[in-house]
């Protein structure tokens, strides 16, 4: 019988390598790896035109979508994570020196609905007493997925042709919280600094605290898919495990990375985040973490409602998978 042939849109991961190579295939299923697209094509490809049959998105773009009625079932496969707390920049004189400076200050972001930006607002309003609808968001771009911000959100759009990091630099705006490093940042421009100095600390503290380590984005499928085979998710789930685990394997390997202390990233890692920080499922851990963001959403008006996650995510009956790391 011949194979399902589904189109995957991801990011270029090491996780996902075996699967673009075919060392790991997915059963019953013909899979066409697009790994070629930065996020923000892939997200607004997604959102706007369900161009794929299966893509990682944004985790705050899907819930949105769901929120709205959109034809797509996420499965348990969390192909990026990120700590928050080093990408919050001020200008170095802007006198910000902790987060509740931010209060009613001008604070810049790419756009409103990146995970980052849905994460660090709500961590800052949970665990700082930053509240966001004190905050004034300066953005750059549309979002990829069309709302109406709630009339106590104040966002404001850029002028044609700015950037939110030399604004940043320049003092026009005091502060920024990005979903990667500012360009000036990485040039050395030192009128930007990170309001979190010691933000590795910071963050393994806080998921000592919360066993948080925030998910940015889901893999999702379209509910017709999942309609007409049902098989497909945990076959899917299965598949991205498998990848998972040679991944590992590779990367702790000191003789196929570059870095010379690789194996003691690797060691400390696994002390702090344990085995298997990719986990896929859902765990209770990943429960807590997703359940968590979507509150956040809900907070910052982004979605209406705050469904159950087994409204959300296909059932693939797998837990917390976590074959990704027991032969390691």
């Amino acid at each position: 019988m011949a194979k399902l042939k589904l189109t995957v849109a991801c990011g270029d991961y090491e996780i996902v390598r075996a699967l673009c190579d075919g060392r790991v295939g997915a059963d019953g299923i013909e899979l066409n790896m697009l790994t070629g697209m930065g996020s923000r094509e892939r997200h607004w490809r997604m959102a706007r035109k369900t161009e794929f049959d299966v893509c990682e998105l944004n985790i705050g773009g899907y819930y949105m979508g769901r929120d709205r009625g959109e034809a797509l079932t996420a499965i348990p496969v969390f192909l990026h994570r990120r700590f928050r707390h080093g990408f919050v920049f001020v200008n170095a004189k802007s006198g910000i020196r902790e987060p509740k400076d931010l209060i009613g200050k001008k604070i810049g972001g790419t756009n409103f609905q990146p995970a980052s930006n849905i994460w660090m607002r709500g961590i800052l309003e949970e665990y700082y007493g930053v509240p966001h609808r004190q905050c004034i968001w300066v953005v750059e771009r549309d979002e990829d997925v069309e709302f109406a911000p709630p009339k106590d959100l104040r966002i404001e759009r850029i002028a044609p042709g700015k950037r939110l990091d030399v604004m940043l630099a320049d003092g026009e705006i005091p502060a920024m919280l990005s979903p990667d490093l500012p360009r000036l940042f990485l040039e050395g421009d030192r009128r930007i600094v990170r309001l979190f100095l010691n933000y590795k600390d910071i963050e393994i503290a806080f998921f000592k605290k919360t066993a948080i380590f925030p998910i940015m984005h889901v893999t999702v499928v379209r509910q017709d898919i999942i309609d007409k085979y049902p098989w497909v998710a945990t076959n899917l789930v299965k598949a991205f495990e498998a990848a998972k685990a040679l991944a590992y394997r590779h990367v702790a390997n000191p003789r196929t990375t570059p870095l010379a202390w690789v194996r003691t990233a690797w060691e400390e890692q696994n002390e702090v985040l344990g085995p298997d920080p990719w986990a896929y499922g859902l765990g209770e851990a990943n429960r807590e973490n997703l359940e968590t963001v979507l509150r956040y959403c809900h907070q910052q008006g982004l979605i209406n409602r705050l469904p159950s996650l087994n409204e959300l995510f296909a059932d693939t009956d797998l837990g917390d998978a976590g074959g990704g790391a027991e032969n390691i």
